[in-house]
């Protein structure tokens, strides 16, 4: 999908709060891009495999763990990620970071519904959006601050994008370009293949094929080795920033779910 007008119009409800509440929420979806933009489900006949796993993350010196929960709503599905510090990481970043997003299945694909962000590893204030894509609009809060969001065509946030590059890897239909939710505009995520390679994890070797992205006006790419036995799931992700290593998280386990009915969303 190629964006034609990329803007976003924010409207924020009680007024003294308003500059605020901006910069918030742009510094949240900022923060957990790199941790959340990074990891993708597994993928069936049928679609969307519920599934748990399990990934070591290492940033800097900074040790942590992600742990990732799919799991089918009655409309769609219900991601869960959370990412700890680990070890003597916890010494000097203690809380968590638990993101959630809900997205249903259309024709097209994927269609995000709902995003939650809470971080109590750096002490932001919570996230809570909703998507109307009847309107193009995003209500919800930041904190205590209401906000809302007029969109120019669909766009994803942080989470519900990794589901629907996985689903086009899967059908074998990825885009060069794909559209990603910010506070005051449309962000552009070019994407490419970066080929294939062996890659040795804890849960085990595999033949992976890389998927390279990287955000308009960003100095960060980040690559994607992604394992088609496993149903495109990433094994490794690796984030460059002008050419170093900044980022990297290894799968340790996966495991899908056995199938105990459908959740309904959060209300």
């Amino acid at each position: 999908m190629k964006p034609t007008n990329n803007k976003v119009t924010v409207t924020t409800i009680r007024s003294p709060l308003n500059k605020v509440a901006v910069t918030l929420i742009r510094f949240s979806i900022r923060v957990t891009a790199t941790m959340i933009f990074v990891v993708g489900p597994v993928f069936g006949a049928g679609g969307l495999v519920p599934h748990t796993a399990e990934y070591k993350v290492r940033i800097s010196v900074v040790s942590g763990r992600l742990n990732t929960e799919l799991r089918e709503t009655d409309s769609g599905y219900v991601a869960r990620h959370l990412i700890e510090p680990t070890g003597m990481s916890r010494l000097v970043s203690r809380g968590e970071m638990d993101v959630t997003s809900e997205f249903s299945r259309v024709a097209s694909g994927i269609l995000p519904d709902r995003y939650h962000a809470i971080d109590t590893i750096r002490d932001d204030p919570p996230v809570d959006l909703s998507f109307d894509w009847s309107t193009n609009t995003a209500t919800g809060t930041v904190g205590s601050e209401d906000v809302v969001l007029h969109l120019d065509g669909l766009a994803y946030d942080n989470v519900s994008i990794q589901y629907a590059l996985m689903s086009d890897l899967q059908n074998g239909k990825v885009a060069d370009q794909y559209v990603l939710f910010d506070v005051d505009k449309m962000r552009i995520a070019n994407v490419r293949n970066a080929g294939t390679r062996q890659v040795e994890t804890k849960a085990g070797t595999y033949t992976a094929v890389g998927i390279q992205h990287q955000k308009e006006g960003s100095s960060r790419v980040t690559t994607l080795w992604c394992v088609e036995a496993l149903g495109y799931l990433p094994v490794v992700i690796e984030q460059h920033r002008k050419g170093k290593l900044s980022f990297r998280a290894t799968l340790v386990s996966y495991s899908p779910l056995v199938s105990e009915g459908t959740l309904s969303p959060a209300g």
